[in-house]
């Protein structure tokens, strides 16, 4: 665990806002000099704070209008059905998230789909012919807001 400073938290907030954004241009609107945010940046990628730049993609855009989140309990239990599930839904591409999760469910999963009947085929030939299944439940996404998290 890092220790962060107001600076170093501004730094994620604006760089979670636009990952794209320069350490000159992050310089500048928090009162810093180039090298200095630089620097910053650098040690909070080192200690890694950061995992990665994503796109944050228009799902709608791309042809995809419907987000379906399942929650799968599997039928048997153990390490083997476990991992055997984990290798098998992390190959099917309109499974964007796969959790692991403590509840009355093993996995939850978010699906992406480009209408109800592609979900639907999606969930009949893909999702329900992996090893293990045994209940689903499936919970379509009417709307999403996007909160800033813990450090906005």
């Amino acid at each position: 665990m890092i220790a962060l400073d107001e600076t170093d938290r501004a730094i994620v907030r604006a760089l979670a806002e636009d990952s794209t954004a320069s350490a000159g241009a992050l310089g500048r609107r928090l009162g810093l000099s180039q090298p200095a945010c630089w620097r910053r940046i650098q040690r909070l990628r080192e200690a890694g704070v950061f995992r990665g730049a994503r796109l944050d993609l228009d799902l709608e855009k791309l042809g995809f209008g419907v987000t379906v989140f399942l929650g799968i309990k599997l039928a048997t239990k153990g390490r083997v059905s476990l991992e055997d599930f984990e290798r098998a839904v992390s190959a099917i591409p309109e499974v964007q998230i796969v959790e692991h999760v403590l509840g009355p469910f093993d996995y939850r999963l978010r699906v992406v789909a480009r209408d109800l009947s592609d979900f639907e085929r999606v969930l009949r030939r893909r999702i329900m012919t992996l090893p293990g299944v045994g209940n689903v439940e499936a919970n379509v996404m009417l709307s999403e807001e996007r909160r800033p998290g813990p450090l906005g």
